[in-house]
């Protein structure tokens, strides 16, 4: 699984005038199952995205690119790749 953490290099304006188009990139790879949670930090200077394992992390690293906040350079994304040593069996089969 991976745990992508996005941080805002921009004025909160910035972020806004483009969250429309995130939250969309964002429902596409929901709805795909990919993306398990996501939202953004509180207080807002970022956002965190809960992904499924299975992929490589260079290849979300390649997925990430066409995020609208990527793609305007509106924020940094580290992504950290973890093995759950302790997982909620409803979360079986997304590890």
């Amino acid at each position: 699984m991976f745990i992508v953490t996005i941080t805002y290099t921009q004025p909160i304006e910035a972020i806004e005038a483009r969250t429309a188009e995130h939250r969309a990139w964002l429902d596409q790879h929901v709805a795909s199952g990919l993306i398990l949670a996501a939202g953004p930090m509180v207080p807002r200077t970022g956002g965190i995205l809960v992904v499924r394992g299975g992929g490589t992390k260079e290849a979300l690293e390649t997925l990430l690119k066409d995020d609208p906040f990527q793609v305007h350079g509106l924020a940094d994304y580290k992504v950290t790749e973890f093995k759950a040593g302790k997982l909620n069996p409803a979360l079986a089969d997304f590890a």
